[in-house]
């Protein structure tokens, strides 16, 4: 159901009236349930209890699909409304969204069997991209299609996994995953390519935005997506110099965004130095799987983490602190703890790529505690505000 009208929009339960409040609230508690899950696997503690597939397997989908798809589609269910003018997915409809993405995590979690499984988990984001794909077509808002695009790469990724899974295919679950991943951070940096020059420039009290640059957001945009049909065709798997080429390229445009963002008063501000922070890690994380191209750092899972936790983690953790106060007619002052909450994210980047490849044990458990910490600050902060209606009045 579309919603036309503001008394209908108020007759509907506050969680309900916009996609970033359950998925959102749902995202942020399963990341605390699924790090503490996969820290007490690690440790054997969870006996013979094992989920679809195993913890491993469980691990690798569910951090882009389960948890980063979540934050996606509560954004996007969000922000399709302000791109196109017309009313978001509400009541019902999203209920029965989120329900779906719902019984998939406990599927995984209580064993269901493979084919219960694939059937909860395979529909989310073609349905995902279908509600978006409708709202953009109707306003032809092009700019906006290639995110549709992505979505759909995603889903075909999570396919490749599933059926990795399926087949017993070690190497074409990785391939799933990492391209996922990947994709992921493709999307945070044609999103960040957006809001953070913006919320910059706002945060600093200026009226007017930094000058777009077309060109540069498309070229990251196209090398992000060929790395990602690289590593879909299964080239990234093992070392081979070429292909640190397109990444040290991709590593170099990051850092000349983000140069051109920056401001010296974002140090001033949580909201601010929390999204560029997050964004430098994208340009760490190419960099990293560069060196492990060419041979000169050891693991390939150190940039894939720094993308996963310190970009992916990060951006998310700052991107739910300012939207959802901002879509709940809240002033953009986040709690003084959510300053700890955004230091916790990169320092769990910090102790994974850093400190877990000599001390693995106490890499791991000190990381996974720093990425807990943030979002349960996070929970304890934000948690009531999606259940309340928005203090102005306003549907949404």
């Amino acid at each position: 159901m579309l919603l036309h009208d503001r008394a209908q929009a108020l007759a509907i339960a506050p969680l309900w009236r916009l996609g970033f409040r359950p998925f959102f609230l749902g995202g942020a508690v399963f990341a605390v349930l699924a790090l503490g899950l996969w820290l007490t696997a690690l440790q054997g503690w969870l006996g013979a209890w094992q989920p679809v597939g195993g913890s491993l397997a469980w691990h690798r989908h569910e951090l882009p699909f389960g948890f980063g798809v979540a934050i996606i589609a509560g954004f996007l269910l969000t922000a399709v409304q302000n791109w196109t003018g017309r009313p978001g997915l509400a009541g019902r409809p999203l209920a029965a969204l989120f329900g779906l993405w719902l019984a998939a995590r406990l599927a995984w979690l209580g064993g269901a069997p493979l084919p219960l499984l694939l059937a909860l988990q395979l529909p989310f984001l073609p349905l995902l991209a279908l509600l978006l794909g409708r709202q953009l077509w109707a306003a032809r808002q092009r700019r906006n299609y290639p995110i549709v695009g992505v979505l759909l790469a995603l889903a075909a990724c999570e396919y490749l996994l599933l059926q990795g899974l399926a087949l017993g295919d070690e190497a074409l679950q990785r391939r799933g995953a990492l391209t996922g991943l990947w994709l992921i951070g493709s999307l945070v940096g044609l999103i960040g390519g957006r809001v953070i020059p913006f919320f910059t420039q706002r945060g600093q009290g200026k009226a007017q935005a930094t000058t777009s640059q077309p060109r540069l957001d498309l070229l990251v945009l196209l090398l992000s997506l060929l790395i990602a049909a690289l590593l879909a065709a299964g080239l990234g798997l093992q070392p081979r110099p070429w292909l640190a080429v397109p990444l040290l390229a991709l590593a170099l445009l990051h850092g000349l965004r983000l140069r051109r963002w920056y401001a010296p008063g974002i140090w001033r501000v949580p909201l601010l130095w929390s999204l560029h922070l997050a964004y430098a890690w994208l340009a760490l994380a190419a960099l990293g799987l560069a060196l492990w191209h060419l041979g000169l750092q050891p693991q390939a899972s150190l940039g894939y983490h720094a993308l996963a936790v310190g970009a992916v983690g990060g951006m998310i953790l700052a991107m739910l602190a300012r939207v959802s106060l901002g879509h709940t007619g809240r002033p953009l002052q986040p709690a003084p703890a959510m300053t700890w909450a955004f230091a916790s994210l990169q320092l769990a980047a910090l102790l994974r790529v850093l400190l877990a490849p000599w001390l693995p044990a106490a890499g791991l458990w000190l990381s996974g505690a720093c990425w807990l910490l943030g979002f349960a600050l996070f929970l304890r902060h934000y948690a009531g505000l999606f259940c309340q209606p928005r203090v102005d009045g306003q549907p949404g």
